[in-house]
C-alpha cells in the first residue's frame, strides 16, 4: 500500500527555514503531510507547546499557502506512532543534517519499525544552505542578541527577540555575581 499522509515530528524550539525547507520537499512526496509539535517531555523548551504550534501553523500558511489543503499542524503528547495512527499516517519524515545525525536517526527509525512494523521512516537530507542550521543554535544566537533573521521567518524572528528580552529581565548582572 502507498501512504499518501506522511507525518513530519518535531520539538520545533523554534521552526527554522531548514524544518521549511524539508516541509516544502516533503509536501512534493505526499499528497498531505501533517507537522506534529512534540510536547517534548525530555527537553527544556524555551518554547510552550502551544505556543510552538501557532508559531509552525504562521509560519507554514506563509511559506506555503497553495498547500492549506493538504498541510496540518498538531500538537502531540503520545507515542509518535499512536499519534500517526490517529491521523491515518504512515510515513515519518525526518530531516538530517549531517552524518552526525544519521546514528540517532537510525536507531529512531529502528525502534519505530519495531513498535510499528506496518510504518516506514522516510529521511530526506537538509538543503545545503541548511545544513548547518539547528533550533538550538538558532535560539542560543538570540538570546544573546545575534542576528538570526536568514534563519527563522520573521514571526519566529520576532517571538525569539522577546524572548530574549524577558530572559534579560532574570539573568544575574555582573555586579549581582560579585555581591
Amino acid at each position: 500500500m502507498i501512504s499518501r499522509v506522511a507525518f513530519y515530528p518535531g520539538s520545533f524550539d523554534p521552526i527554522t527555514c531548514g524544518h521549511l525547507d524539508i516541509a516544502e520537499r516533503a509536501l512534493r512526496l505526499f499528497e498531505q503531510l501533517i507537522v506534529g509539535v512534540a510536547s517534548s517531555h525530555n527537553k527544556n523548551t524555551l518554547f510552550s507547546q502551544q505556543e510552538r504550534v501557532a508559531q509552525v501553523e504562521c509560519a507554514v500558511s506563509r511559506a506555503f499557502p497553495d498547500a492549506a489543503s493538504r498541510l496540518n499542524v498538531v500538537g502531540f503528547e503520545s507515542l509518535l506512532i499512536e499519534s500517526m495512527r490517529e491521523h491515518e499516517a504512515r510515513v515519518i519524515v525526518r530531516g538530517m543534517r549531517a552524518v552526525s545525525d544519521f546514528e540517532f536517526e537510525f536507531q529512531l527509525a529502528g525502534m519505530n519499525r519495531a513498535l510499528a512494523p506496518d510504518i516506514e521512516t522516510v529521511f530526506l537530507t537538509a538543503s545545503d544552505k541548511y545544513h548547518f542550521l539547528s533550533s538550538r543554535f538558532v535560539r542560543e544566537i538570540a538570546l544573546m542578541g545575534g542576528d538570526i533573521a536568514g534563519f527563522v521567518p520573521s514571526s519566529v524572528a520576532s517571538a525569539l527577540k522577546e524572548k530574549a528580552k524577558n530572559q534579560e529581565k532574570f539573568r544575574p548582572t555582573s555586579s549581582d555575581a560579585t555581591s
